[in-house]
C-alpha cells in the first residue's frame, strides 16, 4: 500500500450557512456528538462536515477496511484524503476546527491547506505538546505492547490507575474521563488504534505559526479554565506567540468546552 494512499472517512452535514467548516473531534466521539453545538449556535452562519475520525463513529468499518495490519497515519496520507474531500465536494476555501484529538487533524489540515483556509478553532487541542504517558505508550514498540497488554485487560489497568488516583497523581476527572472512554472493549481498541495510528502527526509549531501568518489564517485557540485533561501549560508554546485576543480562556472543563465556544462564537459573530 502506497504511504499517500487515501482513506474513506464517514461525515455529518450540519448546519445551512455560506461559509464552510471541517471540524474533527475528540477521542471517542464521532463528529455529530461533539459538533451539534456548533450546529446548534452557528446553523445560519457555517455548513458543518463533522468528520467521524479514523476507528471512531461510521468510520469505524472503513477503517478495517483500508488500513494494513500496523498502518500509521502519516502527513501525505492525510493530506491526500483531505484533498479528495475538498474536490468531491467543490469546496475552494474553508475554516476548520479541531477538539482534543481532532486538533491533531486541524493542524495537519491547516499545515497542507493554509492558502485555502480562513479561520482555526482549537478547542483543548492535541499536537501542540505531547503529554509524556502519550510518548511512552505510542512511541516504542515495548512500551506499545505494554498498552496493548493494558487494553486487553482493563481489570489490571483501571487498578493501577485507581491507585494512582488514591494517591494524588491522577485527578479524579481523569479517573473518570478513564472510566467513560475505556469501559467497553470496542472503545479500548478504538482508543488503542487511534494512539498508535496518529503518532505521525507531530507538529513545528512556531514554524506553523510562521506559514499560517504569511497566508492570512485566522487562529483562535480556546481551553477551558477547569479542564484537567489538557491544561494551560499544554498549549504555552502556541498562546505564547498568539496576539492576546486569540488566546481564550473560557470557564469550563474538558466536556463542556466545545458547547462554550460554540456559544462564544455565535456571539461573536452575532457582534461583528
Amino acid at each position: 500500500m502506497s504511504d499517500s494512499n487515501p482513506k474513506i472517512l464517514h461525515f455529518h452535514k450540519l448546519g445551512h450557512g455560506p461559509n464552510i467548516l471541517l471540524a474533527f473531534h475528540g477521542i471517542g466521539q464521532d463528529g455529530i456528538s461533539c459538533f451539534q453545538p456548533f450546529a446548534n449556535q452557528l446553523q445560519s452562519h457555517y455548513t458543518i462536515y463533522a468528520f467521524d475520525l479514523f476507528f471512531h463513529g461510521k468510520s469505524i468499518e472503513a477503517s478495517t477496511i483500508n488500513f494494513s495490519k500496523n498502518e500509521i497515519i502519516t502527513k501525505e496520507i492525510w493530506t491526500q484524503t483531505i484533498q479528495e474531500f475538498l474536490i468531491k465536494e467543490n469546496i475552494s476555501r474553508f475554516d476548520v476546527a479541531g477538539f482534543s484529538m481532532g486538533g491533531r487533524f486541524a493542524l495537519a489540515t491547516l499545515e497542507a491547506f493554509s492558502t485555502q483556509i480562513n479561520k482555526v478553532f482549537l478547542i483543548a487541542p492535541d499536537g501542540i505538546s505531547e503529554h509524556p504517558l502519550y510518548t511512552l505508550a505510542s512511541r516504542f514498540k515495548p512500551t506499545r505492547n505494554l498498552f496493548r497488554w493494558f487494553m486487553q485487560n482493563p481489570k489490571t489497568f483501571f487498578k493501577a490507575v485507581n491507585i494512582f488516583q488514591k494517591a494524588g497523581l491522577v485527578h479524579s476527572s481523569l479517573y473518570r474521563f478513564a472510566q467513560n472512554v475505556l469501559n467497553t472493549p470496542e472503545k479500548r481498541q478504538s482508543i488503542y488504534n487511534s494512539w498508535v495510528a496518529f503518532r505521525k502527526l507531530n507538529f513545528d509549531i512556531p514554524e506553523l505559526y510562521k506559514k499560517i501568518q504569511a497566508d492570512q489564517v485566522d487562529l483562535y485557540l480556546f481551553v477551558g479554565k477547569y479542564d484537567k485533561l489538557l491544561k494551560v501549560s499544554a498549549v504555552k508554546q502556541l498562546a505564547d506567540i498568539l496576539p492576546p485576543d486569540r488566546f481564550i480562556i473560557l470557564q469550563s472543563g474538558h466536556s463542556q468546552l466545545v458547547e462554550k465556544v460554540a456559544v462564544y462564537l455565535n456571539q461573536a459573530t452575532n457582534n461583528g
